[in-house]
């Protein structure tokens, strides 16, 4: 049985060059509308938003790994006839480590990749537990309002910005219960392989832009210095400063004109 294809929106003139923009864990497409608007619009590019499985509005599937993922990504660069010699893909935290996995292993199919805040290395991911837990203490079978919601998060997760974020999945049914858009259990399930380390025999040889959060470490300097070029020989780090690992939200006109200025170097 073919997997569904993913949700996902599409701005901009369909000639111009593609951008490709994939969301991190409990993240949605909706996090990336501003930039994506304006990226289309002032950057004259042809930007697809993704919902990953499990997330958003895409379908929801007890498996959860980066090769399932990238296979996803591949399906709907399909489905939409994208030209590879023009395509950037970008991916944010969970998002880049898809990016990464497609285009180590099928480097003919983009032109060039930009990673937000996210390390090749495998990554622990002990500090979800607070937030997985904040998500599980949500009871959606009483739950009448939004503020009920966030009262049940607040002792598992204190910043406010993480609590926004994370409501953003929840939503109204027909029947005007509450449920969650991201497919918790199996993220829960699968927790342990969105931690994973991405290797491949061959390294990805085309540009490469990571971009990380000055306050965040989940790029280290070893990762610069090791890590990174071992796989992406052709690559730059760029770090914005006074940002966290939700580069995008805190800074997002650095974040617009570094994507900006890289996706047309290559055209």
């Amino acid at each position: 049985m073919a997997t569904p294809l993913l949700h996902f929106l599409e701005q901009g003139d369909p000639a111009a060059p593609p951008l490709v923009i994939l969301h991190g864990l409990f993240g949605t497409l909706d996090n990336w509308q501003t930039l994506a608007r304006r990226w289309a619009d002032e950057a004259g590019l042809r930007v697809i938003s993704v919902d990953l499985r499990n997330h958003g509005r895409s379908f929801h599937a007890p498996e959860h790994s980066y090769a399932l993922m990238a296979q996803d990504v591949l399906a709907l660069f399909d489905h939409l006839g994208l030209d590879s010699a023009r395509l950037t893909l970008l991916g944010h935290s969970m998002g880049g480590k898809v990016a990464m996995t497609l285009a180590l292993g099928y480097p003919e199919r983009l032109a060039q990749l930009i990673v937000l805040d996210i390390a090749p290395r495998f990554s622990d991911m002990e500090h979800q537990d607070d937030i997985i837990a904040g998500l599980q203490a949500v009871d959606l079978s009483t739950i009448q309002n939004r503020q009920q919601a966030e009262a049940a998060l607040l002792p598992r997760i204190p910043q406010l910005g993480v609590r926004q974020f994370l409501l953003k999945n929840l939503y109204r049914r027909e029947d005007n219960s509450f449920a969650w858009r991201i497919n918790l259990p199996a993220l829960v399930e699968n927790l342990a392989a969105v931690g994973q380390e991405i290797s491949s025999a061959q390294p990805f040889l085309k540009p490469t832009l990571f971009i990380r959060g000055g306050k965040s470490d989940y790029i280290t300097a070893d990762d610069k210095l090791h890590g990174i070029p071992a796989l992406f020989p052709n690559s730059q780090v760029a770090t914005v400063p006074d940002a966290g690992h939700w580069v995008h939200a805190e800074k997002p006109d650095e974040i617009f004109g570094l994507v900006r200025n890289f996706a047309f170097m290559s055209h």
